[in-house]
């Protein structure tokens, strides 16, 4: 079994490649929820024989909160390094 050579530049490099794969994860993540959204938006304004609370609004804009939290979160947490590609 061959072994890895430990270099700095190694390092550097499984640095950037896994911060781009987060960073490529979480955009993906966003047009799904931006997306997600907009299709549940759209279907709440276009039910006008529906009748929509207040209570429903609240839980929504909580929903909301709850995933703008999350992406939070995981914008601001460290890439775990990965084994050998």
């Amino acid at each position: 079994m061959a072994r890895r050579s430990n270099s700095l530049t190694k390092f550097l490099q499984d640095v950037v490649d896994n911060s781009k794969d987060l960073v490529d994860d979480l955009i993906d993540r966003g047009r799904d929820v931006e997306s997600d959204v907009r299709t549940g938006v759209s279907k709440a304004v276009s039910n006008e024989d529906d009748d929509h609370t207040d209570a429903d609004l609240a839980r929504l804009q909580a929903s909301l909160a709850e995933l703008s939290a999350k992406v939070d979160t995981l914008a601001k947490a460290k890439p775990a390094t990965t084994a050998t590609r």
